[in-house]
C-alpha cells in the first residue's frame, strides 16, 4: 500500500507503486493533461518517477510558478541542442542550463554561428516540438557513458562524465535520436515545451568558465508557457533597450567610462548633481533617524582583513598593494571592519546602544572585465552603508525601524512594489552552527514582527550571518535587489567589539549590517532606467531652462534665471541665436523637465511661457507665480 499526501492535506491510497502521472490521472483528466513533473518530499522529479513508498507529492503544471518555468527552460536548452545536432552534426554539445528568464547552451563548432543560423535552429526546434518525442531517463555505468560519448565525438560530455565517481550511475535523457547527460527532471515529451520560445543572441564562453580553456559559442534563448508572456517579455526587452542607462547617460551628459579606468565612473557636472541630490536626501533621512555619519580609510593593513575573516572568504575580490616599507595593504572592499574599529575606541556602555553608524563609503572590488556593465556593475563604488551595534533584545525593534525607513525611502524614489528574500547560511561561512542557529532565528522573528512576507533564498547569506534582501520592481517590471539587512554575531567576536552591560559585565554587541540603495552607482543606474531619464523635478540635474525667442528678451531672461536660482532651483540659460523649436527639441532630448520660454511680449509683461517635458502645451504665467510653483514642486521629500 502506498499513501500519497497531496498539498491540500488529502491522502490518496494505492495498492501498488504508481507514477506521478498515475496520481494525476486519479485526481482528474484535466490535471493529467496539464501535468509536467512532480515534487516528491520537496524534490522535483520526472512525471514518470515510480513512487513505491509513502510520500508528500505535488503535481507541477504550467501554473506552478518559477519551478515550472525553470523546468520548461531546461527542456528548451535540450531541444535547442537536439536541433543544433540535427542541423550541424559536426557540432559538440557541452553544457546548457536554464537561467533567469531563459536558457543557453554552449557549443564547440569550428564555424561561427550567425543570425541566420538562429532562425534555422528555432525553426527546427518547432519541428521537434511537433514530433512530440517522448523524453525518457536512462541510467548508465560511468565508463559505459564515457565510451558512448567518445564514440559520438563528444569529448566535452565525456570529460564531464569521467569526472564523476565510477561507482555512481549516470543519468542520461533520450528524446528521439538525441541523448544527453542530465540529472533532470524533464518534461514528459517535447510537445509539452510548446512554441513560446525565441533564440536571442550569440556570445563567446570559455569551456567550464576558465579563460585557459577553449572558447565555445553560446546561444541564449528565452521560453515561456504562453505566447502572450513571450511577447510581453520581448516588449520589455525592447523598452529596456530604450532605457539603457549608458545611452541616456551620454545623451544627458551625466557620466562616461573609459578603458583607462575600467570599472570606474567619470561623473560629469550634471551627473554629479544627480548624485548630490540623492546623497543629500539620504543624509537628511539618516540624521532624522538618529544615525551618526563617519568616514573610514581607503587603505587598511591586510592583517585587519585576516582578523575579520574577509581575507579567507573574499580575497579574490580584493585589490592589494605592498608598500615601500613592505607593508601589505588592501583597498577596502567594504566598511564593516573599519566601523568596528571606531566602535572599539573608548568604553561603550549598554546606554550607548543602539549605535547606528553610517558611511557613504568608497569601496573597491575586483570584477572580471566581462562582468562589468555600465555603472550597474563596477569595481569602484560607494555604498550607502551603515552598521547598527545593538543588544540581542534590540534586534527586533531595530529591524522594524529599518524596514519602515527603507520602505519610505523607496516610495520617495517611486518604488512601491518591494519583495523580501530571507537568505540563510552559505556553504562557505564563518562561525559555529549554534551561532548561525541563533542569528537565523533572531532575523526570522524580527522580520515577522516587522510584518514582512519573505521567500527563502537558500544558502545566499553573507559569510558572517543571514540576511534579508529587498528586491524592488521598476516601471517596466524588472526586479532589482538593492537593500539588505544582515544579523552578525561573528564579526564583533572576531574583532573584539564589546560593551559594558547593565550588570557591569563585558558583552558582545550584535552587529546589523544594512544598506538601502546598495551602491550609489548601481542605484543611480536603476533610477535612470526606471524614469528613462525623465526624473521627477526634485531629482533632475537641470530642473529648468530659461530660453529666449528674441535677443530683446535677454535681460529679462537673466533676471528670471537669478530668481529661479535664488529660490534654490537648478536652472540654466539659453540665449543662443537659434530658433525656439530647435531649442525646445534639444532640451527635450536632454530630458529637462521644464522650459520657461521668453519672447518680447513675455519680457514686457514680466511673464514666462511654461512648457513641461512631453507636453505640446504651454502656460503663460507671471514670473513670481512660476518661481513659487516650481520651487514648491522641486522641494525634495522630507
Amino acid at each position: 500500500m502506498v499513501a500519497i499526501t497531496l498539498p491540500d492535506g488529502s491522502v490518496r491510497q494505492f495498492d501498488h507503486p504508481v507514477t506521478g502521472l498515475d496520481v494525476a490521472k486519479a485526481i482528474g483528466p484535466g490535471l493529467a493533461k496539464a501535468a509536467l513533473a512532480v515534487t516528491v518530499d520537496g524534490e522535483m522529479k520526472d512525471l514518470a518517477t515510480l513512487l513505491d513508498r509513502d510520500v508528500k507529492l505535488a503535481i507541477i503544471t504550467p501554473k506552478s510558478g518559477p519551478d515550472a518555468l525553470e523546468l520548461l527552460r531546461h527542456d528548451a536548452a535540450h531541444v535547442m541542442a537536439e536541433a543544433v545536432k540535427e542541423l550541424y552534426p559536426e557540432t559538440q554539445v557541452t553544457i546548457g542550463p536554464s537561467i533567469e528568464n531563459g536558457f543557453y547552451y554552449d557549443f564547440a563548432r569550428p564555424t561561427p554561428f550567425g543570425p541566420e543560423d538562429l532562425e534555422k535552429i528555432e525553426k527546427r526546434m518547432a519541428e521537434i516540438v511537433d514530433r512530440d518525442e517522448a523524453i525518457t531517463r536512462e541510467e548508465w555505468d560511468r565508463d559505459e557513458a564515457v565510451a558512448f560519448f567518445l564514440g559520438l565525438g563528444e569529448k566535452y560530455k565525456a570529460e564531464i562524465i569521467a569526472s564523476i565517481p565510477a561507482d555512481q550511475k549516470i543519468g542520461l535523457y533520450r528524446q528521439g535520436a538525441f541523448i544527453d547527460l542530465c540529472r533532470g527532471p524533464h518534461l514528459p515529451s517535447t510537445a509539452k515545451l510548446g512554441k513560446a520560445f525565441k533564440l536571442m543572441k550569440l556570445a563567446g564562453a570559455y569551456w567550464r568558465g576558465d579563460s585557459r580553456n577553449e572558447m565555445l559559442q553560446r546561444i541564449y534563448g528565452t521560453a515561456w508557457f504562453d505566447k502572450k508572456d513571450l511577447d510581453a517579455y520581448l516588449l520589455m526587452l525592447e523598452e529596456a533597450e530604450k532605457r539603457d542607462h549608458r545611452r541616456i547617460g551620454r545623451e544627458m551628459e551625466l557620466f562616461h567610462q573609459q578603458e583607462e579606468a575600467a570599472g570606474s565612473v567619470f561623473w560629469h557636472p550634471k551627473g554629479w548633481q544627480l548624485w548630490l541630490a540623492v546623497e543629500a536626501y539620504m543624509r537628511r533621512r539618516l540624521e532624522a533617524n538618529a544615525y551618526v555619519e563617519v568616514k573610514t580609510p581607503q587603505l587598511v593593513d591586510f592583517s585587519l582583513w585576516e582578523a575579520s575573516g574577509h581575507a579567507d572568504k573574499f580575497s579574490e575580490s580584493m585589490f592589494t598593494i605592498t608598500t615601500q616599507d613592505e607593508r601589505h595593504l588592501a583597498v577596502k572592499p567594504m566598511n564593516c571592519p573599519c566601523h568596528v574599529q571606531i566602535f572599539r575606541q573608548g568604553i561603550k556602555s549598554y546606554r550607548d546602544l543602539p549605535l547606528r553608524m553610517a558611511e557613504f563609503g568608497s569601496c573597491h572590488r575586483y570584477e572580471p572585465s566581462g562582468a562589468l556593465h555600465g555603472i550597474m556593475r563596477v569595481r569602484a563604488f560607494t555604498q550607502d552603508d551603515a552598521h547598527i551595534f545593538c543588544t540581542e533584545d534590540q534586534i527586533t525593534s531595530e529591524t522594524i525601524a529599518f524596514c519602515q525607513l527603507l520602505k519610505e525611502i523607496y516610495a520617495d524614489f517611486g518604488f512601491t512594489d518591494v519583495r523580501v528574500k530571507f537568505s540563510d547560511r552559505p556553504a562557505k561561512r564563518a562561525g559555529a552552527d549554534e551561532t548561525w542557529d541563533k542569528a537565523e532565528a533572531a532575523l526570522l522573528e524580527a522580520s515577522k514582527a516587522a510584518g514582512l512576507e519573505t521567500t527563502l533564498n537558500p544558502g545566499e547569506g553573507a559569510f558572517y550571518g543571514p540576511k534579508l534582501e529587498f528586491v524592488l520592481r521598476d516601471a517596466i517590471g524588472r526586479e532589482w535587489q538593492c537593500g539588505t539587512l544582515q544579523v552578525d554575531f561573528v564579526l564583533p567576536e572576531r574583532l573584539d567589539a564589546a560593551y559594558v552591560g547593565e550588570d557591569g559585565a563585558k558583552k558582545r554587541p550584535v552587529m546589523l549590517h544594512r544598506a538601502i540603495l546598495g551602491s550609489f552607482e548601481r542605484f543611480l543606474g536603476i533610477l535612470i532606467e526606471n524614469f528613462a531619464g525623465r526624473f521627477p523635478l526634485w531629482l533632475a540635474p537641470v530642473q529648468v531652462v530659461v530660453a529666449t525667442i528674441v535677443s530683446e528678451a535677454d535681460d529679462f531672461a537673466r533676471e528670471v534665471l537669478e530668481s529661479l536660482k535664488a529660490a534654490g532651483l537648478r536652472a540654466e540659460l539659453d540665449l543662443r541665436n537659434e530658433k525656439i523649436n530647435y531649442k525646445v527639441r534639444e532640451h527635450s532630448v536632454a530630458k529637462v523637465p521644464v522650459m520657461l520660454v521668453i519672447g518680447k511680449r513675455e519680457a514686457e509683461n514680466r511673464s514666462v511661457a511654461m512648457r513641461r517635458l512631453g507636453s505640446q502645451n504651454q502656460e503663460i504665467v507671471a514670473l513670481d507665480q512660476a518661481v513659487a510653483t516650481l520651487a514648491s514642486e522641486a522641494s525634495p521629500p522630507a
